[in-house]
């Protein structure tokens, strides 16, 4: 199984803790950085262009450049284009959903309920990745 880098949006701190501890736990994703938000998401990559993610998991709502924001740049710059976005959020609103599709994004997954529902949640993420099984 392939391990692949990733980069956590993420502006809660709680949720930044159990996701590491879920991504950690999987063994599936070599977490590269943990950013507060797209903002910060930028400044680091362009800071790194030799270490660039292979994922870009983002929640959707966070203060300075959201989930939105980052689907967008990422889509118009020629040098991150290539990096899928996949947005995460405990949203499970269709119209919402669809809108970060259709922008761009590779997915959009629901947050889980429980920090102790990450281990299962960073699996899921991997296999969806490795089939390319993104039927919600």
């Amino acid at each position: 199984m392939k391990q692949y880098k990733i980069i956590l949006v993420e502006n809660d701190e709680d949720e930044q803790f159990f996701m590491k501890q879920g991504f950690d736990a999987a063994g599936l994703f070599n977490i590269i950085a943990q950013v507060r938000n797209g903002d910060h998401l930028f400044d680091w990559m362009e800071a790194h262009q030799d270490n660039l993610p292979d994922i870009i998991l983002s929640d959707l709502n966070m203060p300075g450049k959201n989930g939105h924001d980052i689907i967008r740049e990422v889509r118009n710059s020629p040098s991150y284009r290539h990096i899928p976005v996949i947005i995460t959020s405990t949203s499970s609103t269709p119209v919402i959903m669809e809108k970060c599709l259709e922008m761009g994004a590779m997915a959009y997954l629901v947050k889980p309920d429980t920090f102790v529902e990450y281990e299962p949640y960073v699996r899921q993420l991997h296999k969806k990745i490795e089939d390319n099984t993104w039927v919600q």
